[in-house]
């Protein structure tokens, strides 16, 4: 479906749900906490401002008692599969952020991986799978990274665990080329990496993965993963101690500079461990 279909049936989508919402006599707010999302929330998908997650869409047929119309429309928006159902909303964010920052403990983010990076993390979780899906599967992710190629890409922050360096995805050949593509970026100033080092010890959001995204005519959001399940967060409490921890968290790594020689002699490590094999 061609970008500009897509959108103007999101706009249809919630130009229902506005007109659903008020024939069930309920204003934004009241939706929102049947729905267990903010008001807020509710008034930027009737206007196509952010796309809802599926159990989200599942749980306004439940209350409008619309017999599941937004859900079957929601997959058909949602119709090539590309990410699970749970992160299609919030890969639909990322496009819109004009500034994004992840919080990873032990992978590279996706927004950084190398296919081949990509491809060792998705052969590990499916060994059975076909080729062709993993290499769908991949270039899916890879496509999410054009917009840290844009002109006018989103200002991008990354805090990694020094365990994102030190474990070895796909062997010692595979990692230096994540790493030097990491550090390529870097110096490039497409992004700014920050490193926890493992001396750091306890750290805010410990062995937590997320993802906060600002954006210039709505909220902030933060994104959350776990055991194949995702939440897209926008209450304002709560964005706002998650950016506090994210702060801290950056005070805790290595700035910015440390952070890239410590990126970039791990990549040299690799690079003679590939060598000598």
């Amino acid at each position: 479906m061609a970008n500009a279909s897509r959108q103007a049936a999101w706009e249809f989508w919630g130009a229902e749900l506005k007109r659903r919402r008020k024939d069930a006599g309920l204003t934004q707010e009241a939706l929102g906490g049947m729905v267990f999302v903010s008001g807020c929330y509710i008034g930027q998908f009737e206007q196509a401002i952010r796309k809802p997650q599926l159990d989200v869409a599942i749980r306004i047929d439940e209350v409008l008692q619309t017999d599941g119309f937004f859900e079957r429309m929601w997959r058909k928006l949602i119709d090539d599969q590309r990410y699970a159902d749970y992160f299609a909303a919030a890969a639909e964010l990322e496009r819109l952020a004009t500034r994004i920052c992840d919080c990873e403990p032990m992978i590279v983010p996706g927004l950084l991986q190398t296919a081949t990076y990509s491809k060792a993390l998705m052969l590990a979780g499916n060994p059975y799978a076909a080729d062709e899906y993993i290499e769908d599967k991949v270039r899916a992710r890879l496509e999410r990274a054009i917009i840290l190629k844009d002109g006018a890409r989103p200002r991008y922050w990354a805090v990694l665990h020094e365990a994102v360096l030190r474990v070895a995805v796909g062997g010692p050949t595979i990692m230096a080329e994540q790493l030097e593509h990491i550090a390529r970026l870097a110096r490039d100033r497409k992004i700014l990496v920050q490193v926890l080092p493992f001396a750091a010890g306890a750290y805010p959001l410990m062995g937590k993965m997320l993802t906060l995204m600002e954006f210039d005519d709505a909220p902030p959001t933060v994104y959350t993963e776990g055991v194949y399940s995702g939440n897209l967060l926008d209450n304002p409490a709560v964005v706002k101690r998650v950016q506090e921890d994210y702060d801290l968290l950056r005070a805790a790594a290595l700035s910015p500079e440390a952070s890239l020689s410590l990126i970039e002699s791990a990549a040299e490590d690799y690079r003679r461990c590939a060598s000598s094999t």
